[in-house]
């Protein structure tokens, strides 16, 4: 493991699977923010369960992210967090109840391929 100064080949792709282990603990957190968001206005919105692990889970992914920069280069991480829009429209549809249309399948779909051409040719 790369964070904890075991220098290994798979040092990259063990970045990778962070990364987008990240996005997807990222995407967790926006389901739970939504939830809170959905009962009670911006005034009077408060501190609730859902709120806190939602804000919880944002920071998680965040120090994730910030360990798979020290596997990996910069270039190859950062568009791969773009699976966390795909992640987010996933965990609607099961949580959240929001209906997913054909072309915002199609466009998970080439989201997923882009991302794998950018992880299989680093």
């Amino acid at each position: 493991m790369y964070w904890l100064g075991v220098e290994s080949i798979s040092a990259s792709l063990i970045a990778i699977i962070t990364v987008l282990l990240a996005c997807i603990i990222g995407a967790g957190g926006a389901v739970l923010l939504k939830k809170e968001a959905s009962k009670v206005s911006f005034r009077k919105l408060r501190l609730s369960l859902h709120m806190f692990f939602g804000l919880c889970l944002y920071g998680v992914s965040t120090l994730f992210f910030i360990l798979s920069l020290r596997g990996s280069q910069l270039s190859i991480l950062y568009p791969l967090t773009s699976t966390t829009y795909a992640w987010t429209a996933i965990f609607s549809f099961f949580f959240l109840k929001e209906k997913i249309g054909t072309l915002k399948i199609a466009g998970i779909f080439f989201i997923f391929l882009g991302v794998s051409v950018i992880a299989a040719f680093k």
